[in-house]
């Protein structure tokens, strides 16, 4: 019994649902959005997290999340979304919540009133340990 295929190596292979490229990596929209405009940031070759990345690798990731967020900036505006914000995220291992164990970087635009206090942001994926309050 082998390891099951991985989802985004198999499932990309002909390149129909990538909207943008870069050396290292590739953009599509998430098929099960956060929010509007939710974009991925897939790495080409199979890395299962941000931290198995090359030195080269991180340097084009970069690249690829200043291309994905100009795309958001002016292909969302066109569709209505007009993003004020991002968040950006990578789960790294099943504890994380990874479920495809191929490095995959999530921009998730956000909008004035999409939730009732995004103060924290990134704080409040679960309850903290010690409260925020800038």
């Amino acid at each position: 019994m082998g390891e099951a295929p991985c989802l985004f190596c198999e499932r990309f292979k002909e390149h129909k649902r990538i909207i943008l490229e870069t050396a290292e990596f590739f953009i599509i929209e998430d098929e099960h959005p956060v929010n509007r405009g939710h974009l991925l940031i897939i790495s080409r070759r199979h890395r299962e997290d941000i931290f198995s990345l090359l030195p080269y690798e991180w340097v084009d990731m970069q690249v690829a999340l200043n291309e994905a967020k100009a795309f958001a900036d002016g292909a969302f505006e066109v569709k209505g979304y007009s993003p004020e914000g991002y968040n950006i995220g990578v789960n790294c291992g099943a504890v994380a919540g990874q479920t495809i164990f191929h490095l995959h970087i999530h921009l998730v635009p956000r909008y004035i009133g999409d939730v009732p206090d995004p103060r924290g942001g990134i704080r409040n994926f679960k309850e903290p340990l010690v409260r925020y309050n800038p």
